[in-house]
């Protein structure tokens, strides 16, 4: 197992990962947020390759203030195998590297067994409101969904 910088090459399996982690969502274009990360701080896009096949992903940002965990996902293949540990602990290395002093991240109140997962890794949680606007539609389902689209993805 290797974990790499993202390379183009992988966004179609990058993708098809978040897909079966059930990370995307109608109103979110997954392959226009790789393009967007590719764009901004790509050297924070990290992917785990096994065999020359993506096992995990997770994007990291820092903008100068916190340091930010997204898209964290590992193939069904290989949960329970300590390799999302290694993604967020590779994650937490790059941005400690940058001078970030705080990570944080999101997760969907109902996702219970990720919550527990990075409670294990150490994150707490605390009372914040979330709040976002969306500056750029993806695609129809956009401005179709019930669901407010500011909800990230951790």
């Amino acid at each position: 197992m290797k974990i790499r910088s993202f390379s183009e090459t992988d966004a179609e399996a990058v993708v098809a990962l978040w897909t079966e982690a059930g990370l995307t969502r109608p109103w979110n274009d997954a392959g226009a947020d790789v393009r967007r990360k590719q764009a901004m701080q790509p050297e924070m896009f990290f992917v785990a390759e096994d065999d020359g096949r993506v096992a995990g992903v997770v994007m990291a940002g820092y903008d100068g203030h916190r340091g930010w965990i997204h898209y964290l996902a590992v193939s069904d293949d290989y949960r329970g195998t300590g390799l999302g540990r290694t993604l967020v602990e590779h994650a937490e290395t790059a941005l400690d590297a940058l001078g970030c002093p705080k990570v944080q991240l999101q997760v969907r109140p109902d996702n219970t067994s990720v919550i527990e997962f990075y409670r294990h890794l150490g994150y707490t949680t605390y009372e914040a409101i979330n709040m976002g606007k969306r500056l750029v539609v993806d695609g129809p389902a956009a401005t179709q969904s019930t669901e407010p689209p500011a909800v990230a993805t951790a």
